[in-house]
């Protein structure tokens, strides 16, 4: 019986989505109703982490609408459909379906199934034992059901398997195309025990011969733990980590993360069952339960009592309960070590066990940006993706400031990056009065006078701290991007009250209005010296992006 909750650890234990965005008061987009901006960071980023996700529990059927509820954030899906038969070789699982498969493959997702020995040493052993004839199985069913590589998983299997579980993998790197994934799922080793199953993976043999080792950071505690602790404490967690660095390259690591929690009863044997984020969150308000965050170890713990009137209509006993489990404060805690580690990204056990809001954040912060003001913004997705091309920075590490004024200095910094402009500054010649060496857009304002993108509003006078007004990036962008009123595909320029026919943004105006990068107000005005707001901008260069990279 598996048991809802643990981590592959534990076994008994882009796209799509459609949204409105509105920005009618700006006037600087139209309202569109469309599928998301493709505006996903491009792996490649050096900012982007790489994201997968296990699926084991829900109905199969519906695995496309749980992978959905993530947006674009993951890369990968591990589905559980290769086990192991008592003999040894590959059992494919009922809940395999071609069409999920090419559905995933539609939305540019990998799709690469976990062999799980469901934490049966037995079926470890035989499974090793006969890996020649396994893997050739396992290949074999890639190939059939055009899948996308193999996530390796098998566990409690003594330390003596150590040699032959690497050869195992070894043969499936040597066996499979270069372009399929060949990852291990490896247990958290954080005190770097030699002996016991956790001693079954050798990180650094592992990582030479597979793409990446999942480090299954979690079940600190674990089924039969007669004490309530944490799932995946900070510490626990850190450890984890600078064991796996120290043994393989921090860009072949990946960290495991859980979304459920471990319940225990007081007044009965349930010690450290597993419960999903989501089912727990109902019984917490169900029972009138109550939270605290635990410092130390960096987690949530939730209390409740369920009468014996209760539990007579509930699939829980009678009892006073105490869960520990993560919650959004917890998550970002431990996807802030990706960026500390320069880990090469996140994996998730499970998806269907977290919390409606997890993919609100986890987008941002499982990308990097550490930008706690820009979830639920409408311009997060146009962020990001700015963010990711290194084209627009927060202000700090965990802000963004995306309602803010954007001023000259940052306009100016945006566009020399956006161009790729290089230069040395010294020989650019005679700076602004206002700009001097130490300021820190220096450089970027010199670079963009110089290609006459941008000019002072005097001779000497840059005003790097004032606001852009609209007509200003109307002027900076359509010379960036070389435009004419007559280069917008046949587009008409929209004509604006407040614009007259010969004011000197007029023809910049009209360029960005043909191109259908800039739009106007309902009373039929543009409102020039109208403020442009920094999450404004990054919208603006997503709208302007198939033109910025041709």
């Amino acid at each position: 019986m598996l048991e809802i909750g643990g981590g592959p650890m534990k076994k008994t234990k882009n796209r799509c989505r459609k949204f409105v965005i509105i920005i009618a008061a700006a006037g600087l987009l139209t309202i569109a109703t469309s599928s998301e901006p493709s505006v996903k960071a491009e792996a490649s980023s050096s900012q982007g982490k790489f994201t997968m996700s296990y699926l084991f529990f829900g109905n199969s059927n519906l695995y496309t609408s749980q992978v959905d509820k993530s947006g674009q954030t993951l890369d990968v899906v591990s589905p559980s459909y290769f086990h192991i038969h008592t003999d040894g070789s590959l059992q494919l699982s009922d809940s395999l379906q071609d069409s999920f498969i090419t559905d995933m493959h539609q939305r540019g997702k990998k799709v690469v199934p976990f062999l799980s020995n469901d934490f049966d040493r037995t079926l470890g052993e035989k499974a090793i034992d006969n890996r020649e004839a396994l893997v050739n199985q396992i290949v074999a069913a890639i190939k059939d059901h055009k899948l996308d590589g193999i996530n390796m998983d098998i566990e409690n299997v003594d330390a003596a398997y150590r040699d032959k579980y690497t050869d195992m993998v070894k043969m499936l790197r040597d066996k499979l195309p270069s372009g399929m994934e060949v990852s291990v799922a490896v247990a958290a080793n954080p005190t770097g025990a030699t002996r016991s199953w956790i001693a079954l993976y050798d990180y650094k043999a592992l990582a030479a011969v597979s793409d990446y080792l999942m480090v299954m950071a979690y079940d600190e505690s674990y089924p039969g733990d007669p004490t309530p602790g944490p799932v995946a404490s900070l510490p626990f967690v850190e450890k984890s980590i600078q064991y796996a660095v120290a043994q393989a390259p921090a860009d072949k690591i990946v960290l495991g993360v859980p979304f459920y929690g471990r319940y225990w009863n007081q007044n009965a044997a349930a010690n450290g069952s597993g419960v999903s984020a989501q089912k727990l969150m109902q019984l917490i308000d169900t029972y009138k339960g109550s939270v605290r965050y635990d410092a130390a170890s960096q987690s949530p713990v939730a209390t409740f009592t369920i009468s014996p009137t209760n539990a007579a209509s509930s699939e829980y006993s009678a009892g006073d309960y105490t869960v520990w489990f993560e919650n959004e404060q917890s998550l970002k805690e431990k996807l802030k070590l990706v960026g500390k580690y320069n880990l090469k990204g996140t994996g998730s056990w499970s998806l269907n066990q977290e919390t409606a809001n997890t993919w609100d954040y986890y987008s941002l912060w499982s990308d990097g940006f550490y930008f706690a003001d820009m979830q639920k913004h409408w311009a997060q997705a146009y962020v990001l993706a700015a963010a990711n091309r290194g084209w627009m920075l927060g202000i700090a590490s965990d802000r963004f400031a995306p309602d803010a004024a954007l001023t000259r200095a940052e306009a100016a910094t945006i566009i020399v990056r956006v161009l790729g402009l290089k230069g040395e500054a010294a020989a650019i010649g005679a700076s602004f009065s206002d700009v001097p060496a130490t300021h820190w857009a220096w450089q970027d304002i010199r670079l963009a006078k110089q290609s006459g993108l941008i000019q002072g509003i005097s001779s000497d006078h840059f005003a790097p701290d004032q606001i852009m007004t609209r007509e200003q990036m109307s002027v900076l962008l359509s010379r960036a991007l070389q435009l004419t009123s007559q280069a917008g595909g046949g587009a008409a320029a929209k004509s604006f009250t407040d614009v007259p026919a010969g004011s000197l943004s007029a023809g910049a105006i009209a360029a960005m209005s043909s191109n259908g990068l800039v739009d106007g107000f309902a009373d039929g005005t543009f409102r020039p010296s109208a403020s442009l707001t920094r999450g404004e901008m990054a919208a603006l260069l997503s709208r302007a992006q198939p033109l910025l990279t041709k």
